[in-house]
């Protein structure tokens, strides 16, 4: 048995050290709570750093309301969380690190050039031992022991402690990326004490078409800029890319909820792609009016539409067999290429997931019903969001708000 020497603060743990336990860390030893945060990778914030690999983006600049539509299935609960933690205010927190942010063309919030990740996390991780937080890295939780005792593991002495804090917060993830620790492995010790989970399920993933081998070693991987991409009723506009596998981009993984929906038919899901979406349609008809007999097809769309290869293989492709001779048809065709997706790419290759503690199992402030004294926060619960930093604000949010819960129970 553990516990840190008696200072008359309460003491909580907080199991994982990515952004939703960090930041709840931080909001506690602010409060005059004595934390110690478990994290069973080498280093803290791994999934924080990687996620810093493909464009830093904290948050994102859109108005409250707006944003918390990104949460639909949650969004009065992610109302709340936000206007508790705001995108305003995780800016701030990261002026107070150092860390100057700016508002990108795309509303995206990144931090300046010259910051990267690393020293981001660095900055914090400063703080937090500055504010007397104990970070023990390799230090795995491995389920529970009576009414509030915590099974760790020590990977440096391989063996295994009970500590017995006043409160918990978990903050394991989701199940993506599972280099990272992020791997979902914690839902049988929530299982085993009663907490329904949600099956996790790849969000914000690359999408799997059955291209022909013609098409596969012409095309490669190939990006198509500034397209629009529908699935069902919902439009997202962006960037698409071409792979060996399929499509991927901004809005692939904006419209996964809904490809996910569909393909639970057991049924392809078909995405619509809109090849000139700054064209109306009685511009693009004008445009395609203008070509001449015995002019090619594929000399024709790169010349009046800009529309290079590999659009001309793409359309033969997935169009139909006899591409159309009249411009309406041809506009039909441009404006709603018809994409057959088989299935989403595994959970492992997603950037986050959905799925998780399901919400009934937690109260209003995020405290396991089956568990007094015991929050969770981040990815654990079942919620999605798009990219654009939605993910991150979520994860910084829910762990401020578990951080109030926690403080509010131990009074």
């Amino acid at each position: 048995m553990q516990t840190p020497p008696d200072s008359g603060a309460p003491w909580v743990a907080v199991v994982g050290g990515g952004p939703a336990g960090l930041l709840a860390a931080q909001r506690l030893a602010e409060a005059g709570c004595r934390v110690t945060v478990y994290e069973a990778q080498a280093t803290m914030g791994r999934k924080f750093l990687v996620a810093g690999h493909g464009g830093f983006n904290l948050t994102n600049s859109e108005p409250t309301d707006a944003f918390a539509t990104r949460y639909a299935a949650r969004q009065p609960e992610f109302e709340r969380y936000l206007q508790h933690f705001p995108p305003a205010e995780l800016r701030t927190w990261a002026r107070q690190l150092g860390i100057d942010t700016y508002v990108g063309t795309s509303g995206r919030v990144f931090p300046l050039d010259e910051y990267k990740p690393a020293q981001l996390l660095r900055a914090w991780l400063e703080h937090l031992r500055s504010l007397g937080v104990e970070l023990k890295n390799r230090h795995r939780w491995l389920g529970f022991l009576g009414k509030s005792g915590l099974r760790i593991h020590e990977e440096s002495t391989q063996q295994e402690t009970t500590v017995y804090p006043a409160a918990t917060l978990l903050a394991l993830g989701g199940a993506s990326w599972a280099k990272t620790g992020s791997d979902g492995s914690w839902t049988s010790a929530l299982q085993t004490i009663g907490v329904a989970t949600v099956p996790f399920a790849p969000s914000n993933c690359g999408a799997e078409v059955e291209w022909s081998n013609f098409f596969r070693e012409k095309v490669g991987r190939q990006p198509l800029k500034n397209i629009a991409l529908q699935c069902g009723s919902q439009v997202v506009r962006g960037e698409l890319m071409l792979t060996e596998y399929g499509v991927e981009g901004t809005p692939v993984y904006a419209l996964t909820p809904t490809l996910r929906e569909a393909l639970a038919t057991s049924q392809p899901a078909t995405l619509l792609l809109n090849l000139k979406p700054d064209l109306s349609e009685a511009q693009l008809l004008d445009k395609l009016q203008r070509r001449r007999p015995g002019k090619s097809l594929p000399s024709f769309l790169s010349e009046v539409l800009r529309l290079k290869p590999p659009i001309p293989t793409l359309l033969r492709e997935v169009g139909p067999p006899q591409l159309p001779a009249s411009a309406h048809d041809l506009a039909h065709l441009l404006t709603r290429l018809p994409i057959p997706v088989t299935g989403l790419r595994p959970l492992d290759e997603a950037i986050s997931t959905a799925g998780g503690i399901a919400w009934p199992e937690v109260s209003e402030n995020l405290m396991l019903h089956r568990r007094p004294g015991t929050f969770v926060a981040g990815e654990m619960l079942d919620w999605e969001a798009p990219t654009g930093g939605y993910l991150l604000q979520g994860c910084f949010s829910t762990g401020a708000w578990a951080a109030q819960g926690i403080l509010h129970w131990l009074k």
